[in-house]
């Protein structure tokens, strides 16, 4: 037990103290500040001080800038806005974005105890609501451009709950605080459709029939999605809305 293991490469990405900034105050009514720099030798240990040059401090510059930059970029656009982004907030700490994607191919992936073979298969129309924290799916009956009077449908997925709110476990959602609307909508999309689906959110069947069954019957077999199976939710686009 007291072989010690340096597990720090595992981490991701590594930060390594470069250089520090001390900044001294004279005392008195015509306070005057000063600005000292020291460079960090490997062991993060302040070495060389001197004061702050004129090069160094336009570097600081650039990179507070950079990072204001990136806390202003969330939910924009990283160019055309997609066409299929219905509504964005871009609040920093209360953002959310609401979309929508074609029926598509997607890998599906399913707990041995369902039964159902993980595969390619093909979804519906969805609706996609989403904030930095939760997520919120619906069916759609068609491929085209919703309005606030499109109807919504149950999502004919697992591990969602009647409001279409969905569960996601141990999953580990990661939305940057930097992350544009292109970035923010992919990110949940492949969380959702990455993850395992493994059991109902309650009693009611989100399709009509059996939704074991239908998942058997759709992956890898390529046949398209059966929409007749969709089941209403009396909700429209609207509600979202609101």
């Amino acid at each position: 037990m007291n072989n010690l293991i340096d597990i720090t490469e595992s981490f991701g990405t590594l930060y390594h103290p470069k250089s520090a900034l001390v900044f001294y105050e004279s005392k008195g009514t015509g306070k005057e500040m000063y600005v000292e720099h020291f460079d960090m030798d490997k062991n993060g240990t302040p070495i060389n001080a001197h004061p702050l040059t004129e090069r160094e401090a336009e570097a600081l510059a650039k990179a507070l800038h950079s990072e204001k930059q990136k806390e202003n970029a969330f939910l924009k656009s990283g160019g055309i806005l997609p066409t299929n982004i219905l509504h964005i907030n871009p609040n920093r700490d209360k953002g959310a974005v609401l979309w929508y994607t074609k029926s598509q191919k997607r890998p599906l992936y399913f707990i041995d105890g369902l039964g159902i073979p993980s595969g390619q298969a093909f979804v519906p129309a969805m609706i996609w609501q989403a904030t930095k924290n939760s997520l919120r799916v619906f069916a759609l009956m068609g491929n085209s451009r919703p309005t606030e009077k499109t109807p919504l449908y149950y999502a004919p997925f697992f591990n969602i709950y009647e409001d279409g709110r969905v569960c996601m476990g141990s999953v580990n959602i990661n939305i940057k605080n930097s992350a544009c609307v292109e970035e923010f909508t992919k990110a949940w999309e492949d969380y959702f459709f990455n993850s395992y689906f493994s059991h109902l959110m309650g009693e009611n069947s989100p399709v009509k029939g059996n939704c074991v069954s239908l998942w058997k019957d759709l992956v890898g077999t390529g046949r398209t999605f059966p929409t007749p199976l969709l089941k209403a939710n009396n909700k429209t686009l609207k509600n979202l809305l609101s």
